[in-house]
């Protein structure tokens, strides 16, 4: 006979359009244990796992605080009830609730103001993100109460009183493992009930398993961040405009460090709330951020590979995606995560997919350059497991004319991961020097616009970013003496010869009072945004997307953030945040949720012809969440006819 041997839930706070799915771990009648579901379909040893879900009601409503849902609201603006702000919005626990929160709480009224004056410009202002009274997201996705739900919960399994006791009443509102708390839930404790059935009787065996959580709370609703344009053009509403974008022969590109799982834990990140940190609720959010962005190409960071297939690639293929994936070349057995590219077939059809493994690449290289004694030190130096996945695109939008019909558009997009380890100044700046050198050469057979997009865990003015902004690192660079193995040398080598220039640094070259603000929260001296990604004990830029500026250039970003709101919840990933990451997004569109919780931070970038050939001054960004748009120039793109095929650089169609 089967036994529950014990119920538990990843987190006791239920959030609103969040699977619920408890672990049951049961024993076998040979005393071996399992968490495997036991469904009536399929029985073992004579049993199956009946399960439901209750609501318990209490006849007192409870109202929770907007800052911090955990807790039960003792007080309501009432400014937000006249701005007509969702009233979820509205409450706080406590005065000092309030008074911590007023600045960030103000910027909804000003933009609440700004909408109601004019209510055209809502679906701009606030992109593609709105919210309900009960402050559920709605970005495109089906709300948590949808009637399309199949996990049991109400539509499905009408609500049915089973009991009332001492002023509480128990609906029954699911009869699955797992069950998606809706907007009828909020603020009510849900019950979960597991039980062992006899197959043949249909009766329960023994007392049911149960277990209890807090109340339900709503989904926090993310702060809409603006379009800045650089160039005077008013770029408002193309998060949501395929049409201006097709028509106007622009692109979107979103590059985001989501935060692996296994990297977003309670340890690391202690400030965050267990709930924030799980799974289920960040991959909702992550999801509703990149169909609500409609990026017409997506390049994920920390993307685990049963992520990617079990969640982005079939979810994403639903909204019109196409999937390439790179995982990292450990060769430990255990979940490993890697980088993943994703682009809208209606946009873009696939050339050609190259993966850069850097394993290899420092295998070849100890092979060829360390004396044997040193081999086994300088692969235990080089050797880090990370990898770059390199896409070359064909447009199915463009502006071909009459002196180039039928000349195929192609687009060559990099998106990579590099070390992480602060210590290893060489290996980083080996990893984007040998990226480099590939897409020189990718380069050298076509000409092809490109995008260099990721996570580089390089500062500005690092010899890593100097290298992608400059082309070149100064020989006397002190990060260039760290190198026990000589792989850098001699320093005249670490050069490349393609146009990069980092998206936010047109920033630098805009004018207006949108462009003023957005400045002061760059850094001058990189022209680099001040940070892209936050946590309790680092905040600085490590995320950028860099673009070849003979061939693209930038039309508009997404706004940047500022500290104080960051730091709001101590620092990221926060519950009010609107990445579920560590990482800031920055658009070009170009994104970054750093997946490992640093800070989010969303950048939008749309990229026009380069009407002078001018070369823009070299900058870079780092986004969490970036996202670019970009015109292709009228020059004709050769077709890609050889590709480069060192041992380390994988080619496949």
């Amino acid at each position: 006979m089967l036994t529950v041997i014990r119920v538990h839930l990843p987190s006791d706070i239920p959030i609103v359009g969040c699977e619920l799915t408890p672990y049951v771990l049961l024993r076998r009648p040979d005393k071996t244990v399992t968490t495997e579901d036991v469904p009536e379909t399929a029985p073992i040893y004579g049993n199956f796992l009946k399960y439901k879900w209750y609501r318990i009601q209490s006849d007192r409503k409870v109202v929770v605080c907007s800052v911090h849902p955990t807790e039960q609201a003792t007080l309501q603006c009432l400014g937000c009830v006249k701005a007509k702000i969702p009233v979820a919005k509205s409450y706080h626990c406590s005065p000092k609730c309030f008074s911590d929160a007023w600045q960030h709480h103000r910027l909804l009224h000003d933009r609440a103001s700004a909408v109601n004056e004019n209510g055209a410009e809502e679906e701009e202002l606030f992109g593609r993100f709105s919210s309900s009274a009960s402050g559920v997201i709605n970005s495109g996705l089906p709300p948590a109460s949808s009637p399309n739900l199949t996990n049991g919960s109400a539509p499905l399994y009408p609500a049915a009183i089973t009991q009332r006791n001492g002023g509480e009443t128990w609906f029954e509102v699911g009869c699955f493992k797992t069950y998606t708390p809706s907007a009828d839930d909020i603020g009510h404790v849900l019950k979960f009930e597991c039980v062992v059935v006899d197959a043949e009787t249909k009766l329960s065996i023994g007392h049911p398993s149960t277990i209890t959580t807090s109340r339900v709370i709503p989904a926090p609703t993310p702060t809409p961040r603006r379009l800045i344009p650089v160039n005077g053009v008013d770029a408002m509403g193309h998060l949501g405009s395929d049409a201006r974008l097709s028509s106007a022969g622009t692109f979107t590109v979103l590059s985001y460090n989501i935060l692996a799982d296994v990297y977003a834990t309670s340890e690391s990140y202690s400030y965050c709330p267990s709930w924030a940190l799980s799974w289920p609720y960040r991959r909702q959010n992550l999801l509703r951020e990149i169909v609500g962005y409609r990026a017409d190409i997506v390049c994920l960071q920390e993307v685990q590979s049963d992520h990617f297939e079990e969640f982005f690639a079939p979810d994403l293929d639903k909204h019109g995606y196409q999937a390439l994936y790179k995982r990292k070349t450990s060769e430990v057995s255990h979940t490993l995560d890697g980088c993943a590219t994703f682009f809208r077939r209606d946009r873009f059809s696939h050339v050609k997919k190259y993966e850069v493994e850097f394993n290899k690449a420092a295998q070849s290289l100890t092979e060829a350059l360390v004396p044997s004694g040193q081999k086994k030190n300088a692969l235990s130096r080089l050797v880090k497991d990370n990898v770059a996945l390199i896409a070359v695109l064909e447009a199915k939008f463009g502006q071909q004319g009459a002196d180039n019909p039928g000349k195929r558009q192609l687009l060559c997009v990099a998106n990579t991961h590099v070390n992480v380890q602060h210590e290893l100044k060489d290996v980083k700046l080996w990893q984007v020097h040998t990226l480099l050198k590939g897409l020189e050469k990718i380069a050298a057979s076509a000409d092809i616009p490109m995008l260099v997009c990721g996570d580089f865990n390089s500062a500005p003015g690092s010899a890593p970013h100097a290298l992608l902004a400059m082309g070149k690192v100064d020989p006397m660079h002190p990060d260039l003496s760290i190198d026990p193995l000589g792989i850098l040398r001699p320093h005249t080598k670490l050069l490349h010869q393609l146009p990069l220039v980092s998206a936010y640094s047109s920033f630098a070259r805009g004018i207006g009072p949108a462009i003023e603000r957005q400045r002061r929260r760059m850094d001058p001296s990189t022209n680099e945004p001040l940070f892209t990604n936050c946590t309790r004990d680092f905040i600085g830029t490590h995320d950028y997307i860099f673009y070849t500026a003979d061939s693209l250039t930038v039309e508009s970003l997404l706004e940047l953030l500022d500290e104080d709101s960051m730091r709001k919840d101590t620092a990221l990933p926060s519950p009010e945040c609107t990445s579920p990451g560590q990482c800031v997004e920055i658009v070009l569109i170009v994104g970054k949720l750093e997946g490992k919780l640093m800070m989010e931070m969303i950048s939008y970038c749309k990229m026009v012809r380069l009407m002078g050939g001018g070369v823009l001054s070299p900058a870079s960004m780092r986004g969490v969440f970036c996202v670019i748009t970009l015109y292709f120039p009228t020059r004709i793109l050769v077709l890609l006819t050889r590709s480069p095929n060192p041992e380390f650089l994988k080619v496949k169609k």
